[in-house]
């Protein structure tokens, strides 16, 4: 499904969520929604869903989102931010979606055993007595069995543990590649692999547009770290913009551009005195290039 937002705001009371979104997304692209908490995604996703009214203009799939709800909704596959917590049982929560989707319950039986979760052995639980990661891990069951055209993922990752988030990403693999994918998420070290474009989010307004290579290229920063024998290296170490700790170790960010050229420099000028070396992704920059 093609997404197309012409001068989208939204305004809870005085504050203004979402101020003249202007985007065009083509259909199968894998898109990462990103921003600082408040910048407006999980308001901009809801308005994709049918779920808020809205200023301006926004199509999916060539239909008005407004009128054509109905025949928009077949297509779409969603996992919110925060799971509901809802009264019914696991199963009857299972039995009911599985039932208006058509999806096969076999389907949705896997992709939670791929999740490290047995559905059967949850089926009689209440869905709100489980935990926040076992909510989640429900819900992303559902949503990714479904033969959806747009699939929108609220921070699918949030509640899951390492482990869990790893089989999220291997089950996400496996969407077809010709449906659209909007993934909202704060760590796009995890997910950057997974998609082509970024859209960034700033104060309700759009920052970023293009594809995951430009944002991360002038963006995305590590935090380089050298183990360096007492006394070695100084000057080197300072004229490349590198800052002393404890116990012979010196830090620095770097661009992922500054990062290829430091690493093998390093080894080359400081030679045996270069006992260890630590690479950190970290949050990205912000547009100016300053560390967020």
């Amino acid at each position: 499904m093609r997404i197309e937002l012409d001068g989208v705001g939204k305004r809870y009371g005085r504050q203004q969520a979402l101020a003249g979104v202007t985007l065009d997304i083509p259909a199968a692209a894998r898109v990462a929604l990103v921003g600082p908490n408040g910048s407006g995604k999980s308001t901009l996703i809801k308005i994709l869903m049918g779920l808020l009214t809205y200023e301006g203009r926004v199509r999916v799939g060539g239909l008005d989102r407004r009128t054509a709800g109905p025949a928009i909704a077949p297509g779409l596959a969603y996992v919110p931010q925060v799971a509901p917590l809802a009264a019914a049982s696991v199963g009857e929560l299972v039995a009911a979606i599985t039932g208006v989707r058509g999806i096969p319950l076999a389907r949705v039986v896997a992709n939670a055993a791929g999740l490290e979760l047995d559905l059967d052995a949850v089926r009689k639980k209440p869905f709100r007595a489980l935990s926040g990661g076992m909510r989640q891990k429900v819900l992303l069951a559902l949503a990714l069995a479904a033969d959806a055209s747009l699939y929108v993922l609220d921070e699918p990752t949030a509640s899951l543990d390492a482990r869990g988030r790893a089989a999220f990403l291997r089950l996400y693999e496996a969407i077809a590649p010709s449906a659209t994918l909007v993934l909202c998420s704060h760590r796009l070290e995890e997910i950057r692999h997974l998609v082509d474009h970024v859209v960034l989010l700033e104060d309700g307004k759009v920052a970023f547009d293009g594809t995951a290579d430009g944002f991360l290229a002038g963006r995305a920063a590590s935090i380089v770290e050298l183990l360096v024998t007492l006394g070695a290296g100084e000057p080197w170490l300072r004229d490349r913009g590198f800052t002393a700790g404890a116990g012979g170790w010196w830090a620095r960010f770097a661009t992922p551009a500054e990062k290829v050229q430091l690493l093998p420099a390093a080894s080359q000028a400081l030679g045996g005195a270069l006992r260890d070396v630590i690479v950190r992704d970290v949050e990205s920059l912000d547009p100016k290039g300053q560390h967020a």
